[in-house]
């Protein structure tokens, strides 16, 4: 038996101490981070793979403003390719496999292919892949035969602006505003595609300029994975579909089996990295890295939802954990990923201050619009609902995924849940409540000294204060309105 000396730490038990300041605009601070080996942001933040949080919209709403989504893995393994191939489709420089449709298909079908790929339009091709025509939202939104064959209403190869394969996006801009036309068919000699640029993916270009982008200009996500044999089958997936990261999801990543799909992933997607978790102590980073993990999360207990410290009597405080495990990580070369506990922008700012690189935030995120989770309205409010991914009903459907939706009371018995199901206050779209994050984020910078993250670091100093400086941290002596 071993018993610390030292308290465990929360963010509400320090404040960081401010520091002499040169920045003058809290705009001239840099955020960018160092996600993985590999991989960076502009904005340090991830959202959590959890059934409430991350799916395809989420994760396109994260990439568009500079951090990543991280597609949750309680669905079918071939549902979850699909939702990371929709936010690979998303936008792009070219696209280069773009959506294609039989002459001899329908309107139906037109109609129906658009809507379950969230396009706007498609090519209609021959058996050879020649280009025949486009075929556009607003050729099948009305059109009184749905069983009619799609060449009846599509725009002929004959009327469509086409570019060769390997024209540049400026010359492409230049070509779409000279025939006023937004969609541009790229095709080789013989006439068969070979791409697709739209208006829409050069004005995105300059909406999103931050966006964290592949090489190809796709917008990046990573696929969450468990640690059974046949999560192998479900990382192929979904790197095939473009995944550029895999997360180990499971609550105790300082394990035999996480250490070994760790080590499988890496040998089987070496171009892809791995980030692992989740752990609270440096001996589990070290572990983790040795595996190979190109990232390790931290965190066990402390999200707003999961109630693994009160079943298990097992957790470290969050902001002593990142700290616990900030010099182990350095030396190993991993970026650490803060995961749980954040609430405020001060909480981001405390949590990158002790030596995450970047935090992965569930709550917060699961009362926006792009999250998955269900509307529920209470008194006239709107709120959305949020579950921990070891709560009762989380851990009863994913044995009911697992059987093919064979359950019995047994199922639900044997249960011992870890988290709980909540709803968080409607919060609007996610790239406000990022705005607000990174907006504390950078007043936070500035207040250290400091022009990017690792000087933030460098410059840190921690003070523990008091529960009568918790109080006085907030509002105090008025009544807010």
């Amino acid at each position: 038996m071993k018993l610390r000396d030292s308290l465990g730490l929360t963010f509400d038990d320090v404040l960081l101490v401010p520091k002499h300041s040169s920045i003058a605009s809290r705009t001239a601070v840099n955020t960018t981070a160092q996600l993985s080996r590999r991989l960076s942001l502009a904005i340090p933040i991830i959202s959590a793979n959890m059934d409430t949080v991350t799916e395809a919209p989420m994760a396109i709403a994260m990439a568009r403003a500079g951090g990543l989504g991280a597609i949750h893995r309680f669905m079918t393994r071939e549902r979850q390719a699909a939702e990371v191939a929709r936010v690979k489709r998303a936008e792009s420089h070219i696209v280069e496999a773009p959506a294609t449709l039989a002459a001899a298909a329908t309107v139906a079908a037109a109609r129906e292919a658009m809507q379950s790929a969230d396009i706007g339009g498609l090519l209609v091709v021959d058996d050879a892949g020649q280009l025949l025509g486009l075929v556009t939202t607003r050729d099948v939104l009305f059109a009184p035969d749905a069983q009619a064959a799609i060449t009846s209403v599509m725009t002929p190869r004959a009327r469509l602006v086409t570019a060769p394969a390997g024209i540049d996006l400026e010359a492409a801009q230049r070509l779409l505003h000279a025939h006023r036309v937004e969609k541009l068919p790229l095709v080789d000699g013989q006439g068969h595609v070979t791409g697709l640029i739209t208006a829409q993916d050069i004005i995105k270009l300059a909406q999103h300029p931050l966006a964290t982008k592949d090489a190809k200009g796709r917008l990046r996500v990573a696929a969450a994975i468990g640690v059974r044999a046949d999560d192998v089958d479900r990382a192929e997936l979904c790197v095939a579909a473009g995944a550029d990261a895999l997360v180990v999801d499971i609550a105790h990543g300082h394990s035999d089996h996480a250490l070994r799909m760790v080590a499988t992933l890496k040998r089987r997607f070496a171009a892809v990295d791995v980030i692992a978790g989740n752990v609270a102590a440096a001996d589990g980073v070290r572990a983790l890295a040795a595996a190979g993990a190109d990232a390790v999360k931290v965190g066990v207990g402390s999200g707003s939802i999961c109630i693994t410290r009160q079943v298990t009597g097992f957790g470290v405080p969050q902001l002593t954990a990142i700290l616990d495990c900030a010099e182990a990580a350095q030396t190993e070369g991993v970026p650490l990923i803060a995961d749980g506990g954040l609430r405020t922008g001060g909480d981001l700012t405390k949590a990158l201050a002790a030596g995450a690189q970047t935090a992965m935030i569930g709550s917060l995120l699961a009362g926006t619009e792009e999250s998955p989770g269900a509307s529920v309205i209470r008194d006239g409010r709107r709120f959305k609902v949020v579950r921990g991914m070891a709560s009762l009903t989380a851990n009863v459907d994913r044995k009911a995924l697992d059987q093919s939706g064979r359950l019995d009371n047994d199922d639900w018995e044997k249960v011992v849940p870890e988290g709980v199901e909540a709803v968080v206050p409607y919060r609007g779209r996610a790239a406000d409540v990022l705005h607000q994050l990174v907006g504390g984020l950078r007043s936070g910078l500035s207040y250290a000294g400091a022009t990017c993250l690792s000087e933030l670091q460098a410059n840190a100093e921690f003070l523990r204060i008091t529960p009568a400086g918790i109080r006085e941290s907030g509002p105090h002596d008025v009544q807010t309105i």
